[in-house]
């Protein structure tokens, strides 16, 4: 076989390996830009430069500034909501523990990084985006009241829990993680003193759990 040959069929993968990492790398490229600068105020080209791309290329795979946010979303905080299903779906202990384990795995996973950016934004700029609300409300926040309202739903059920309104009772078990999420970013270098996470989340959690135990 011809040597040109030969290097034509071996660069051919590494082009096709590029071109299919591209969405990715626009993705963690628009995360940083969006929680940097909020939705309204990103820019396209500065999510492009970042990438590695052009702004051309970037239309090439998404549409718009909206289609780029509904796919950040979907391929980083979805994942989560997505794991904590599949926990709950093969968690072998009680109730009680695995709402444990879904706050604190919530907060390491999204908490403790950079998709905390994502509720904050959403909370700042909702009234001028309802529509991009409505889909985060839909395929995030509800998604994630479903998944703890379950396992409230089989505490109750075991005789673990006691009888609560569910819905409720699952906005009040996610509710202080977003506080948190606020507090951490926004307002911890104005509390004389501090903000200790670690602490918030133990009290949380034990004050919730003391809450809605079945006590019989």
């Amino acid at each position: 076989m011809p040597a040109v040959a030969r290097r034509s069929r071996k660069a051919r993968p590494r082009w096709q390996r590029r071109k299919a990492a591209r969405p990715a790398e626009i993705v963690t490229a628009a995360l940083e830009v969006f929680v940097e600068r909020g939705f309204a105020a990103a820019r396209l080209e500065e999510v492009a430069r970042r990438a590695g791309v052009t702004k051309g290329t970037l239309y090439l795979y998404f549409k718009s500034k909206e289609a780029l946010f509904k796919a950040v979303v979907r391929e980083t905080i979805v994942p989560v909501i997505a794991q904590g299903e599949a926990l709950a779906q093969s968690f072998p202990g009680t109730a009680r523990e695995l709402v444990e384990r879904l706050v604190r795995e919530y907060w390491r996973l999204v908490g403790e990084t950079d998709l905390a950016g994502i509720p904050k934004l959403m909370m700042a700029e909702a009234a001028t985006f309802p529509q991009l609300t409505r889909f985060y409300y839909e395929e995030v926040v509800a998604r994630g009241h479903r998944l703890m309202a379950g396992v409230i739903e089989r505490g109750i059920k075991s005789g673990e829990f006691r009888k609560v309104d569910v819905a409720t009772a699952a906005k009040l078990a996610m509710s202080p993680l977003m506080h948190a999420t606020v507090a951490r970013r926004a307002f911890a270098s104005c509390m004389p003193e501090g903000f200790d996470v670690g602490k918030y989340l133990d009290t949380h959690i034990d004050l919730y759990l003391h809450g809605i135990t079945n006590n019989r």
